[in-house]
């Protein structure tokens, strides 16, 4: 059975039917997923209360009757078990009309009943295996971990940023002395990228340390006598 076209097809029924509720949509679609996970037998074993709860019909009286109703209305068969310890039936009839699937089935064109014919499944559906996860590269698991760099790559590295050697040994001693976590607490994933953030921050340091040179910008003629 096209799975696809099945569903097509019951929608286009459902919405052209004023007689359903959202009930009879809720109720049959929770009674299409146990006939689906169970492969589409010829019938399927229920509980109501199973059903009621996929369905989320709260009503023991509404769920009676929309499922004596899709009966009535030819969406499905309806056989109530009258034995507490066994479940009822439903046969859930057949909308996928293909080609492919009158293959499958007798030919059917002799019977003058109105009522859709309850017909045994015959799975011709390929299933494809699962797709297995791909595997994953030792060589690029490691090339992720972090590793310390050596002090001349960091030195190397200060220079391209027109750095120094002084602020590169201060930033090698600081992380190596601390096992390279950032923050002294998170493990470092990119050294370079903490390399230009020292970089800066020495910058400004040593901008805002250093002593300021010359007069005060003040104007040497200014005449006191005149009030503020």
């Amino acid at each position: 059975m096209n799975y696809i076209t099945h569903i097509e097809k019951i929608n286009d029924l459902f919405v052209e039917d004023e007689r359903l509720s959202p009930w009879h949509v809720s109720l049959y679609y929770a009674l299409f997923h146990l006939w689906n996970h169970a492969k589409f037998p010829e019938y399927v074993s229920i509980s109501r209360f199973e059903m009621m709860k996929a369905s989320k019909i709260g009503s023991v009286n509404t769920y009676l009757k929309c499922l004596k109703e899709l009966d009535k209305f030819g969406y499905l068969k309806y056989e109530p078990s009258r034995n507490p310890q066994k479940g009822s039936l439903v046969y859930l009839f057949i909308f996928d009309t293909t080609s492919e699937l009158a293959k499958n089935y007798e030919d059917t064109s002799t019977d003058t009943t109105s009522e859709p014919r309850v017909r045994p499944y015959i799975n011709n559906i390929k299933h494809t295996k699962q797709l297995k996860q791909p595997k994953t590269n030792k060589g690029e698991n490691e090339k992720l971990r972090f590793s310390p760099p050596k002090s001349e790559e960091i030195e190397s590295f200060f220079l391209e940023q027109e750095s120094t050697d002084s602020e590169a040994h201060k930033f090698f001693n600081y992380f190596e002395s601390n096992g390279w976590l950032v923050g002294g607490k998170s493990k470092m994933k990119n050294w370079k990228a903490a390399a230009r953030n020292w970089i800066i921050n020495s910058r400004k340091w040593n901008s805002s340390e250093a002593p300021q040179s010359g007069n005060l910008h003040t104007n040497q003629n200014k005449d006191y006598s005149v009030p503020l």
